[in-house]
C-alpha cells in the first residue's frame, strides 16, 4: 500500500522577507515521516489572498493532506481563514464554539475579548476545530486542509492534535553511510545501485571537512529489512578508507 501524501503551505510576508526563519516545515516533515505520511511538496506564499487561495486549491487537489501555517491571528494581515473559505466556496463567520473557547481563555487571564481577538473565532462553514492547548485560539480542518498558527510552539501542538486523527502508512526508516569521497567519485556506482533498488529512496549529500570532500549516502524506505540488506550492499560497494 502506498503511503498517503501531504503538502505544506507556509504563509507570510515575514518568511519571504527573511525577518522570520521558518522551523515548522522541518518539524512537520519529521512528524509525518514517523506517521507514515510522505511530505511531497512545500510552498511559501505571501500574505496575498489570490496566491493563498490558488495554492490551497492546487495542493488540496494534488495531495491527501495539506498543512498550512501562519495567518490566523488577530491582525489585519491574518487572512488565511477567509482564503481557505474562498478556496472551498463556503461562508465564514465568527462561530459560537470558537468564541466560547476564546472567551474562557481571556476571562481566565483577565483580558477583554475585543474585536481584534474575536477575529480568531472566524471559522469557515463545515470546518472542524483543531485544539490549541498553548494559546487557546483554535485552528481548523476543512476537507483535507489543516489550518494552523505560525508560532512554532502552537503549530507543533496543533500538528499533534491533527496527526492523532489521521491514518498513516508504513513509517519510513533511514540509514546513512559516510564515505570520504566527493559526489563525482561515487555518482556512477550510486546510480547503478539506485536502479537496482527501486523500492528505496537513495540520496547523496556532500560535505567538506578538514580539507577533504565527502558524501553522506542515505537510504530510506518503509521496510526495515530491505533497508538493512541494502545498507550491507552499499557498505561493500563503498568501503570506508
Amino acid at each position: 500500500m502506498t503511503n498517503p501524501t501531504a503538502a505544506m503551505l507556509v504563509i507570510g510576508d515575514e518568511i519571504l522577507s527573511g525577518r522570520t526563519r521558518d522551523s515548522n516545515l522541518h518539524f512537520l516533515a519529521q512528524a509525518l515521516t514517523r506517521k507514515g505520511i510522505n511530505l511531497a511538496e512545500a510552498r511559501v506564499v505571501a500574505d496575498d489572498p489570490a496566491a493563498i487561495t490558488a495554492a490551497v486549491r492546487a495542493l488540496s487537489e494534488a495531495h491527501d493532506h495539506v498543512f498550512t501555517s501562519g495567518g490566523i491571528g488577530p491582525t489585519h494581515d491574518d487572512i488565511t481563514a477567509e482564503c481557505i473559505a474562498k478556496a472551498f466556496g463556503v461562508a465564514i463567520s465568527v462561530r459560537d464554539d470558537a468564541r466560547a473557547i476564546l472567551q474562557a481563555h481571556y476571562d481566565r487571564s483577565g483580558q477583554e475579548l475585543n474585536q481584534a481577538r474575536l477575529r480568531m473565532a472566524r471559522i469557515p462553514d463545515g470546518a472542524a476545530l483543531i485544539d490549541n492547548p498553548v494559546s487557546a485560539a483554535p485552528g481548523f480542518s476543512l476537507g483535507n486542509v489543516h489550518v494552523m498558527a505560525g508560532v512554532p510552539a502552537v503549530f507543533e501542538a496543533m500538528v499533534a492534535s491533527v496527526l492523532a486523527t489521521l491514518t498513516g502508512g508504513a513509517p519510513l526508516v533511514s540509514q546513512s553511510w559516510r564515505v570520504m569521497r566527493g559526489e563525482g567519485e561515487v555518482a556512477t556506482a550510486l546510480t547503478a545501485f539506485a536502479e537496482a533498488h527501486p523500492d528505496l529512496s537513495i540520496g547523496s549529500y556532500p560535505f567538506y571537512k578538514d580539507g577533504v570532500y565527502g558524501t553522506n549516502l542515505v537510504l530510506r524506505g518503509p521496510d526495515p529489512a530491505a533497508v538493512d540488506a541494502a545498507m550491507v550492499r552499499l557498505a561493500a560497494l563503498f568501503p570506508q578508507k
